[in-house]
């Protein structure tokens, strides 16, 4: 006798060979039947795959074809989508890259160290670049240089975002003539990137600052820092303070990256704000706190920050009121008050102060790459020494070491701090003969031009000597601090820091280990991660 419970197990197995047929999809068969399947039979391909079936259960769904080899290793982290297409072509001698002549590879690694902008996070994070990386997207960029001549590329991003790379040295020289009224800074990344140290909670302030308050920073900057003058007025001071400290570079016979930074951090403190900074390892925590709290995603835990970055800027205004006038923060301050005459000014001598804290952070990276060159490099380094014994003997006329500037030049030449840069057009650009809207993010990969073996002689070598030469300063292929408005106003009091603490160290050491172990004569690695470099110093 038929049941209730019957009737409808009848109805859902006409439902489920309804819906089989439909689909082709196979069906369980019940106890005694053969197994029946929906619509026409199909012979499987020979590429295909039987379907398994689990015991009692219903067999599983086509895997559908097989997925092409992967050809990047699980662990690199790539920032550019692929496989590219290109765009048909356009009347006009602007490339527009889709899909580079170079291998699958180096393809996904062209701009892989560009970092935030490309992978589209939008935040700004410290990215130790992969020599293959490296490599990879050099080879990318040459490919493109031979493929579409000097015509600037467009590159389209995972995130949609196009970027306008320059590849051609006249293009290089507009890019840093270009007033900040046409090509400027990229300014939502860099407000999201200085936004634990800004005031304002919309981050428009000292490092976002535009129109009058920007001519205001840059003439105070102008003042302060002397970017026309190779020793800084307040020379004398600085290079006592540098002596005091670079005692911690060679107490213990070796040198590595801690050590480095807490020598150059205790100078930094007091260059900027006076002898009485250099014990305040609480405001040095505070700054390392914020440091470490830009790197991570935004919507973190900015509360905290924000209660750290209060601490740290009342922190520094206590010491600027108090600042002497042999230090950065003391002739900030005296000139905010001959500017504003006590109507209140647009720039806070407290704020500028903070920022070239955090700019010393290049310091002990440079000087230990430079240290490490050196030492793979013995007649470069007795040069050297031998430059540094001089300065001594030189007394008050001292800080000026052209030798060791040069090599601190080379170093960034090499491995430079900011690998590329990146402005955003604020108004419509022609860029040879092509026209583009106002928002374009323009590229300049600085350190592929940098090291690019078809304009720059010996290239992947070590020579100091380049810098002598008259006009290398201002030459457009190499940029460790940049050209023209966005120069980097501490150019030449970075480089008498940087010197002076090389010849502190040469001094009285010599360099007689390093790792890693560089060639001398080859060509040197494409990059050059400081947290491995250990150097072993050896009385004189």
């Amino acid at each position: 006798m038929r049941t209730v419970q019957g009737a409808a197990l009848d109805g859902l197995r006409a439902r489920v060979r309804a819906l089989a047929e439909r689909t082709g999809l196979p069906v369980r068969s019940t106890r005694g039947e053969p197994r029946t399947y929906g619509g026409p039979a199909v012979r499987p391909r020979p590429t295909e795959l039987p379907v398994r079936t689990p015991p009692g259960g219903a067999p599983l769904a086509d895997p559908g074809p097989a997925a092409p080899p992967r050809t990047d290793t699980p662990a690199r982290r790539t920032s550019v989508t692929t496989p590219l297409r290109r765009r048909p072509a356009v009347p006009a001698r602007t490339a527009v890259l889709m899909a580079p002549a170079v291998s699958p590879t180096a393809a996904t690694t062209v701009f892989a160290a560009l970092g935030a902008l490309l992978s589209g996070t939008g935040r700004p994070r410290t990215l130790r670049r992969r020599s293959d990386e490296v490599r990879a997207s050099a080879a990318a960029l040459r490919a493109l240089r031979a493929r579409h001549g000097e015509a600037p590329a467009l590159v389209r991003t995972r995130s949609g975002k196009t970027l306008l790379v320059l590849l051609d040295p006249r293009d290089l020289r507009r890019f840093y003539a270009e007033p900040v009224t046409v090509l400027a800074a990229d300014p939502p990344r860099k407000c999201r990137g200085l936004s634990m140290y800004e005031p304002d909670p919309d981050g428009d302030s000292t490092g976002c600052a535009r129109g009058e308050q920007r001519a205001e920073r840059r003439r105070m900057s102008a003042d302060v820092l002397a970017p026309g003058q190779p020793v800084h007025p307040a020379a004398g001071p600085m290079l006592t303070v540098v002596s005091d400290e670079a005692r911690y570079l060679s107490a213990a016979g070796t040198l590595e990256l801690a050590r480095a930074r807490y020598a150059v951090s205790r100078a930094a403190r007091r260059i900027v704000l006076g002898d009485p900074a250099a014990e305040d390892d609480e405001l040095a925590g505070w700054l390392t706190q914020l440091r470490a709290e830009d790197k991570r995603l935004r919507g973190g835990p900015r509360r905290a920050a924000r209660s750290v970055h209060d601490k740290a800027r009342a922190r520094i205004r206590e010491y600027v009121r108090r600042a002497g006038e042999d230090t950065l923060a003391g002739r900030a301050a005296r000139l905010a008050d001959a500017a504003c005459a006590g109507t209140g000014g647009a720039v806070d001598p407290g704020d500028e102060a903070r920022l070239w804290l955090l700019a010393m952070d290049a310091v002990p990276e440079t000087l230990l790459r430079t240290l490490l060159l050196l030492g793979a490099h013995p007649c470069e380094q007795d040069a050297a020494a031998a430059e540094a014994a001089a300065e001594v003997a030189a007394g008050p006329a001292r800080g000026e070491l052209p030798r060791l500037r040069a090599c601190v030049r080379e170093s960034l030449r090499l491995y430079p701090v900011v690998p590329e840069l990146i402005r955003v057009t604020l108004a419509e650009t022609e860029w040879q003969g092509v026209r583009h809207p106002a928002g374009t993010s323009v590229l300049l990969p600085a350190a592929f031009h940098q090291r690019d073996p078809e304009r720059v002689p010996a290239a992947h070598v070590f020579v100091p000597g380049r810098w002598k030469n008259p006009g290398a300063d201002q030459d457009i292929r190499m940029a460790p601090f940049s050209h023209g408005g966005g120069r980097c106003p501490g150019d030449q009091l970075g480089l008498m820091i940087t010197a002076a603490f090389c010849a502190e160290v040469l001094l009285g050491h010599r360099i007689t280990g390093t790792r890693p172990v560089l060639d001398p004569v080859g060509p040197l690695p494409v990059t050059l991660d400081p947290h491995g470099v250990r150097l072993t110093l050896t009385r004189r």
